[in-house]
């Protein structure tokens, strides 16, 4: 009997890039169509991430636009990323999927309780015409203090796959992975656990053009905005469903044509994103002027608005986090969304007086002011100068042009260096490289799922009722 083939079509990390959604639609349903011209099988996934609110329809909609653009596509089965899981208040992710067409497949998220959320389960079935199962499971990313804020237990990836991988493989003729767990876990995954057959990848973002094999595992990635589309061509024997060969490729997209009926349910939802958005919440006195190379005021209402949300004595916020000033008069949710669309919480921590020299040290030098960052939930373009609340210091600047600072204080009493004290940033600077001493500190807490811009608009609120 002829050996038949399946292709596996894979999108990750969309990030509600939806100028390139049409084009993404348009690919797949004429994929659709060739395979069903030529009778042979396909499967279309999406592998997280590809809701992100620094997109107004987002923001707007709670998601609910995303879920609805998928349903008008081909894809069938999906995962969620951290962007779904930890920028979504538990009752908007539980409302997420209300009306979904599609299967989310999640494998390692649990209610506080220990209960599965109704919306996902932990692997799913697919069968072919000639009896050729595909079991298809999803991970993702671990961010343990974030889920357990918003009322989530987040599992362990591995614990969770050793847990499902047995019956899965029982019932599959082929194992699938949705992974939104990034390339350096996919490949500790393939080299940990054996039958994984397919590695579907997100969250780093990486860029495969073909596909890597690890210990018998195929994995693949597909970059980051839908500029590209992962496949999968598997061969198999229908006889015996023994597998015969694997690979795989990402796909350009950059210039392909549109899907118009994509377009037109599109543009029929930034009507209901923009009701949302148009909601007045503030009026303004006067304007807030913005500077991402010295301090301002509106960087430094910033800086305390955050100080106040968090309850601290002192805080420090990036300028570069605001996108904009603000006009005086009224100003609408969608007016702070476009300045500050960043997927980014509020958060406390405790550091000693040296760190916190050292940080404001090296925030103030040209190269973390003028750093143009990607990643950590940051939409902007550069760091900015960074602002603060509760502290004051002389900022000198040498004959270079960097900054040096000294004589600091915290209301008043000058820094002690072997003291502690507690800090409210952004959580940005809690994940990797930008301020190692933040990143290292103690007794971190996060305040969600409000965003930066929720508590920048109660602060302004505030501010205008005292000046009313």
């Amino acid at each position: 009997m002829k050996e038949k083939t399946l292709t596996i079509y894979h999108l990750n990390d969309l990030h509600s890039n939806l100028t390139q959604w049409p084009a993404i639609v348009s690919y797949l349903k004429k994929e659709q169509a060739r395979h069903a011209e030529r009778s042979t099988s396909a499967l279309y996934v999406d592998i997280g991430d590809h809701a992100d609110k620094v997109h107004p329809l987002t923001e707007g909609t709670k998601g609910t636009a995303n879920t609805k653009l998928l349903n008008a596509s081909p894809i069938h089965h999906a995962t969620i990323g951290n962007n779904e899981g930890i920028t979504f208040s538990r009752a908007d992710l539980n409302k997420l999927y209300d009306d979904a067409a599609f299967t989310i497949v999640l494998a390692n998220l649990f209610t506080l309780e220990g209960e599965r959320p109704a919306w996902a389960v932990p692997y799913d079935v697919v069968e072919l015409e000639d009896g050729f199962k595909i079991g298809i499971t999803g991970l993702t990313a671990p961010f343990y203090p974030m889920y357990d804020k918003l009322g989530w237990q987040v599992e362990d990836p591995e614990v969770s796959l050793a847990e499902i991988l047995p019956e899965l493989k029982a019932q599959s003729d082929l194992v699938v992975v949705l992974s939104h767990l990034g390339y350096p876990k996919d490949e500790k995954l393939a080299a940990s656990f054996e039958g994984l057959d397919l590695i579907l990848g997100a969250h780093t973002h990486h860029l495969f053009k073909e596909a890597v094999e690890v210990n018998g595992t195929t994995i693949g990635q597909a970059g980051k905005h839908g500029y590209y589309i992962g496949q999968m061509q598997i061969t198999y024997d229908p006889k015996t469903k023994a597998l015969q060969h694997k690979e795989g490729w990402a796909v350009s997209l950059h210039q392909h044509e549109t899907d118009e009926d994509t377009a037109e349910l599109m543009t029929c939802i930034e009507t209901e994103a923009e009701r949302a958005l148009n909601q007045p919440l503030i009026e303004l006195a006067k304007p807030l002027q913005i500077d991402w190379n010295q301090s301002s005021p509106f960087g430094r209402e910033l800086a305390e608005a955050v100080r106040s949300w968090c309850g601290t004595d002192i805080a420090m916020v990036n300028a570069g986090l605001l996108l904009d000033h603000l006009d005086a008069g009224t100003v609408t949710a969608g007016d702070l969304h476009e300045i500050c669309p960043h997927p980014v919480n509020p958060c406390t921590l405790t550091v000693t007086g040296a760190v916190l020299k050292e940080t404001l040290q090296a925030a103030c030098t040209s190269r973390m002011i003028n750093l143009e960052v990607q990643g950590f939930g940051f939409r902007g373009h550069k760091l900015g100068f960074m602002e603060t609340a509760g502290l004051d210091y002389t900022l000198k600047t040498r004959e270079d042009g960097s900054y040096h600072i000294k004589d600091i204080k915290i209301h008043d009493a000058p820094l002690n260096a072997k003291a502690e004290y507690r800090l409210a940033t952004v959580d940005m600077f809690t994940f990797g490289y930008l301020y190692p001493g933040l990143a290292q500190a103690a007794a971190k807490e996060y305040f969600m799922p409000e965003m930066l811009r929720d508590v920048l608009a109660a602060h302004l609120q505030e501010l205008s009722s005292l000046n009313g």
